[in-house]
């Protein structure tokens, strides 16, 4: 966060460059300008390649290398916030050139896919971004894991990754809301925001289908199950950020499955813990939601889908009706996914790539059960399929490009996918199968 401030003339012109303070919180409001050879517009901070960030000074650009922050070339540019929904607008495009822009926020969040804009085209593109760290209240914090402490999604600054075959951005503004509705996700690796190539989950690129009056709040992580993600105090963190007419979506049972000794199984202890998230939920005035998890990619001899999940999805399935909550039966849709493109193309779907596709990657990644940056696509769209099913109000806020309904039975194309990488690049496997 900013640096408390005594009223030097420092003090005074940031207060004034930002607005008024809340009587809680810090500024509210931050313009900056990106565009070259003329004068910021009034209001915004001019930013230029020596706009680096710094805790002092609270924002920049971030996580610089050479090649970047240049003309059309990708960057990353942080400001630091205290926790909460920020609705961020980008107007993108250049006076000079035809570009490309893709918008990606915190651990790579998608939020505005391949937008194109002729040379001197403005197109304005909003959307939330909730920002959060791992303090709960006092000295109580998220018991994140020693690898989660270097994601963007722990730290004190809401980041902004501008990429594309040819970014352009003129100018970003960051606003607090505290109204619009929030969907917290809680899982496991299946749904996690993945900051580095080449995996992915479904968390990360369902924001891109909805517009600027939903914010997503993903707080899952790999290899927890329903009790770890309760015991490292994530659920108490979401609780301690919702309000009333929030969502709160879990998907659970990889890692619960796998739990072995006295109280473990499916009817005990995760029965158990996945009922603390309805009875948490609705006591904030919150609507819970469950989903079955989604399938790993295991073909049996006649090119069908084998479930690996034991009874798990069932007991899903039994405590949302026994609760009355919806439930997304993402177990079905993703093996009706897998099963449309058959045992060889839905390896497309996940992390299966030769050796030296990535840096740093001498041997073939051959992974069953994490997301390719396509298949978290494919999956994101069935879970927004699953959400137009059960009549979820929030689907009202749906972008138009997204509004033609989605079937597991025809996927989008291989073909026709196009991501562009980030920076980051990993090629461990997340923890947890």
């Amino acid at each position: 966060m900013f640096k408390p401030y005594t009223f030097t003339a420092r003090a005074l012109f940031v207060i004034a460059l930002f607005g008024a303070l809340a009587s809680d919180s810090f500024a509210q409001t931050y313009k900056f300008d990106f565009s070259s050879g003329r004068k910021a517009k009034e209001g915004y901070v001019k930013v230029d390649s020596g706009t680096r960030y710094s805790d002092a000074q609270g924002y920049g650009y971030d996580f610089v290398t050479p090649e970047m922050v240049g003309p059309d070339t990708p960057f990353f540019f942080s400001v630091a916030v205290p926790d909460g929904n920020y609705k961020v607008t980008v107007d993108l495009g250049s006076d000079r050139y035809a570009a490309e822009t893709t918008v990606r926020g915190e651990s790579r969040r998608l939020f505005v896919e391949n937008l194109p804009t002729r040379k001197g085209e403005s197109v304005k593109k909003s959307f939330i971004v909730n920002k959060r760290d791992s303090l709960i209240s006092g000295n109580e914090k998220v018991a994140v894991k020693t690898n989660e402490r270097r994601k963007l999604n722990w730290d004190n600054k809401l980041t902004i990754e501008v990429n594309g075959e040819r970014p352009a951005v003129r100018s970003i503004v960051i606003e607090r809301d505290d109204d619009v509705p929030t969907v917290f996700l809680c899982g496991n690796s299946t749904v996690v925001d993945n900051d580095c190539e080449p995996y992915t989950s479904w968390g990360q690129m369902i924001t891109a289908f909805f517009n600027e009056n939903v914010a997503i709040a993903n707080y899952a992580e790999s290899g927890l199950a329903a009790d770890t993600f309760i015991g490292q105090r994530r659920l108490k963190k979401a609780l301690s950020q919702m309000k009333q007419g929030d969502y709160l979506l879990v998907e659970f049972a990889h890692n619960d499955q796998k739990q072995k000794g006295p109280g473990k199984g499916s009817h005990y202890s995760f029965a158990y813990f996945m009922k603390q998230f309805i009875d948490q939920a609705r006591a904030k005035g919150a609507t819970p939601v469950f989903l079955t998890p989604t399938r790993r990619r295991f073909f049996d001899k006649e090119g069908k889908m084998t479930d690996t999940h034991l009874d798990f999805p069932d007991v899903v399935r039994e405590i949302a009706r026994r609760e009355k909550i919806s439930l997304i039966d993402l177990q079905d849709m993703t093996g009706v996914l897998y099963e449309t493109l058959g045992p060889e193309d839905s390896k497309k779907l996940f992390v299966h790539y030769p050796a030296n596709t990535y840096k740093n990657q001498p041997k073939e990644l051959k992974d069953n059960t994490h997301f390719s940056t396509y298949g978290a696509y494919e999956v994101a769209k069935c879970v927004l399929e699953g959400m137009r099913y059960i009549g979820l109000p929030v689907v009202k806020e749906i972008r138009p490009e997204y509004q033609v309904g989605f079937s597991p039975i025809a996927p989008d194309s291989f073909e026709s996918f196009k991501w562009v990488l980030s920076p980051f690049e990993v090629v461990d496997k997340p923890d947890g199968n």
